[in-house]
C-alpha cells in the first residue's frame, strides 16, 4: 500500500509529505484548495505528463516521492520480474522535473517512465473524475471482460495472439503475390541485374579492410621510401648510430678489466648493438622488396571504388551486401516459381486462418462463459450502489475481420428501471450513474488482481442523497481489504473516513501554498459539518454532521460483523 508521499515545488505545494493509512483514507477541502494536485502528484511520479509552468515559480526543480509497503507475495514475484527488489519490504518510486528533462528512479536507481509505469500497474489503480466515460467504448468492454476473466481467457487469449502474428505474416507475403504479368517480368528482370551486379564482384569478407590498407600505402609510396631511406642513413652509414654504437662498446671493453661493476654497461651496449643491427638488416630488405607500380595503384583504387559503389546501393560492409545477395536470390527464386510458391502460400495461409478462425472461437466461448459471471457480479454490485431493480447484459457481436484479440465485439447494455428494454450504456445512464457502474466494475477487478491500493478521484460526481449513502457503503466495504484513497465532496463519504485528511490552501507573505494534514475525530465532523453547511456551520448542522459519523461508524462495524 502507499504509506508516504512527499511533494515539493509542484504548482501550489511548497512542500508537503503525507502518511497514508489502511483502510480508506478520505481527502476533502475547499474548491480550488488544491485536491487534484495532491492526486495528480501520484499520477506524476508513476510517468504522467506534466506542463513545465506546473514547477513552483522559482524553483529549480519539482520532486514527488511514493513510498510504498509491498507485502503480498504475488506483487512481489512480478515486481521481481521487472528486476524491482522490495527493500525492508519497501519500493520507493522517485520522479523530479527541471525546465528540461525528468529523472525516475525505484529505490534508488535510475529507470524510464515505461519501467515506472508497469511497475506502478501492480501497486496501485487510480480512477480519475473523467474515466467513467471510456466506459462507453467497444474496446474498453471487451479489455474489463478480458481482465475480469483473464485467468480462464489466459491460454486461449495467447494462442489467439500467436495465431493472429502467423496469419498476418502469411497475408503480408501473400500480397507480394498480387501483380500480373508484366510486373513480374520486370521484377525478375530487376532482380536478376541486381544479382548478376554483385556476384560479378566475387566479393570476399574482409577484402576491403585489406584493400584499403594496400592503397594507403601505394597512395603514399614515396614518402615512405624517403623517410626509411633517412633512417637507413642516420642508423647505418658511416658516423650513424651504428657506428657510434660500436665505438661505444669497444671503448667500454678496454676499460671494463679494470672495473666488474662495467661489466653489465658492456652487456647493455653489447645488446642495443645486436638489436641495432637487426634492424638495419630488415629495413634493408623492406626497402628492397619496396615496389611500387602504377598499375597496381589503378587496380586497387578501382577495386575499392567499386566496392564503395556496391556499399551504397546494398549495405554498408560487404557482409550486409551478400546478406542481400542471398535475399534476392530468395526473391527471385519466388518470383520464377511464381505460382507454384502462390499456392504454397495460400494453402499454409488457409491452413493459418482456419486455425486462427478456431482459436477465436474458443476464446469466444469462454468469453461468454466469463461475460454471465460479470453480469451477475456487476449487477449485484450496483445493486448495492442504489440501482434497484438494474438489469445488465454484455451483448457479443462478430467483428468482419481477424485482430489480435480475436473476433469478439462487445456491448454492455443495462435497464435502470422496471419494464425497460436493455440499451446500450450511451443511451441510458447519465455522468452519476456511470460513474457507479465503473465503480462497481473496479471493485470487482481489484478483488480479482489483488491491486492493494485505489486511488478514486471525485467518483462521487453527479450523485446525492441516498445513492451517495450506498456509493459511501460501497467505499466502506472496498477499505477492508484494500487501501483506498478518496476525493470527495459529498457528507456521506466523507463520514466513512477510517483517516480523514484535510486539504488546505494558505496564503502566507502574499504566497500561496497548499497544506494537507490528518485530522482526528473532532476536526473530521467539523469538515464534515462545513461539506453539510457551506459557510455558516450553525449547532444544528455541527450536530447533524456529528450523527452522520456516529451512524457510519455503526454501519462499518455491523458489516465487520
Amino acid at each position: 500500500m502507499l504509506v508516504n508521499l512527499h511533494v515539493k515545488n509542484l504548482a501550489l505545494i511548497d512542500e508537503i509529505e503525507v502518511d497514508f493509512a489502511e483502510g480508506l483514507n478520505i481527502l476533502t477541502g475547499e474548491t480550488g484548495a488544491g485536491k487534484s494536485i495532491i492526486i495528480g502528484s501520484i499520477s506524476l511520479a508513476l510517468g504522467g505528463k506534466m506542463s513545465r509552468d506546473m514547477i513552483r515559480e522559482n524553483a529549480p526543480f519539482a520532486l514527488v516521492e511514493l513510498v510504498f509497503s509491498v507485502n503480498n507475495p504475488k506483487i512481489l514475484e512480478e515486481l521481481k520480474k521487472q528486476d524491482i527488489f522490495a527493500e525492508d519490504g519497501q519500493i520507493i518510486i522517485t520522479r523530479k522535473i527541471t525546465g528540461n528533462r525528468s529523472i525516475s528512479k525505484i529505490n534508488g536507481e535510475a529507470c524510464t517512465v515505461a519501467q515506472i509505469r508497469e511497475a506502478a500497474g501492480k501497486l496501485l489503480d487510480i480512477h480519475g473524475q473523467h474515466e467513467h466515460q471510456s466506459l462507453l467504448y467497444p474496446a474498453k468492454q471487451l479489455e474489463i471482460l478480458d481482465e475480469y476473466g483473464k485467468d480462464n481467457l489466459a491460454d486461449s487469449s495467447q494462442k489467439v495472439k500467436e495465431a493472429y502474428r502467423r496469419y498476418k505474416k502469411l497475408q503480408e507475403e501473400l500480397a507480394e503475390y498480387q501483380m500480373d504479368e508484366e510486373q513480374r517480368k520486370r521484377e525478375i528482370s530487376f532482380l536478376e541485374f541486381e544479382i548478376q551486379e554483385i556476384t560479378d564482384a566475387d566479393l570476399k569478407n574482409g577484402e576491403d579492410g585489406e584493400l584499403e590498407q594496400r592503397y594507403r600505402k601505394l597512395l603514399n609510396g614515396k614518402k615512405i621510401l624517403e623517410n626509411a631511406a633517412q633512417v637507413y642513413q642516420m642508423c647505418a652509414a658511416d658516423n650513424g648510430c651504428s657506428d657510434l654504437l660500436g665505438r661505444s662498446l669497444y671503448q667500454m671493453t678496454q676499460v671494463a678489466e679494470y672495473d666488474d661493476t662495467l661489466a653489465p654497461l658492456c652487456s647493455v651496449l653489447s645488446d642495443a648493438e645486436a638489436l641495432l643491427n637487426d634492424f638495419n638488416r630488415e629495413l634493408s630488405g623492406y626497402m628492397d622488396n619496396f615496389s611500387y607500380s602504377e598499375e597496381e595503384f589503378h587496380e586497387t583504387e578501382e577495386r575499392l571504388d567499386w566496392i564503395n559503389h556496391l556499399k551504397m546501393k546494398y549495405g554498408q560492409s560487404i557482409e550486409l551486401i551478400l546478406i542481400q545477395l542471398e535475399e534476392k536470390e530468395k526473391q527471385l527464386a519466388r518470383l520464377l516459381d511464381f505460382e507454384t510458391e502462390k499456392a504454397r502460400l495460400m494453402t499454409e495461409y488457409n491452413i493459418e486462418e482456419k486455425k486462427l478462425s478456431e482459436a477465436c472461437r474458443e476464446l469466444s466461448e469462454k468469453r461468454k462463459e466469463e461475460a454471465l459471471k460479470l453480469e451477475l457480479n456487476i449487477t449485484e454490485g450496483l445493486r448495492d450502489l442504489n440501482f434497484a431493480d438494474v438489469r445488465f447484459k454484455v451483448n457479443f457481436s462478430e467483428k468482419e475481420h481477424f485482430s489480435a484479440e480475436g473476433t469478439d465485439s462487445v456491448e454492455y447494455l443495462i435497464a435502470t428501471n422496471p419494464g425497460e428494454a436493455l440499451k446500450p450504456l450511451a443511451k441510458v445512464v447519465s455522468g452519476g450513474e456511470l460513474s457507479r457502474i465503473m465503480l462497481a466494475i473496479k471493485t470487482l477487478l481489484a478483488d480479482k488482481d489483488e491491486t492493494e491500493t485505489l486511488i478514486f478521484d471525485e467518483i462521487d460526481t453527479g450523485i446525492s442523497g441516498r445513492t451517495a449513502q450506498k456509493v459511501s457503503e460501497k467505499m466502506a466495504v472496498i477499505g477492508r481489504n484494500h487501501q483506498v484513497l478518496c476525493i470527495t465532496h459529498l457528507p456521506q463519504i466523507a463520514a466513512m473516513a477510517d483517516s480523514h485528511y484535510l486539504i488546505e490552501k494558505k496564503v502566507t507573505n502574499m504566497e500561496t501554498t497548499t497544506r494537507i494534514r490528518r485530522i482526528g475525530q473532532e476536526a473530521s465532523i467539523e469538515e464534515i459539518a462545513r461539506i453539510l453547511g457551506g459557510a455558516k456551520i450553525t449547532s444544528t448542522v455541527l450536530e447533524s454532521a456529528r450523527e452522520m459519523k456516529d451512524l457510519a461508524q455503526v454501519q462499518k462495524n455491523s458489516r465487520v460483523k
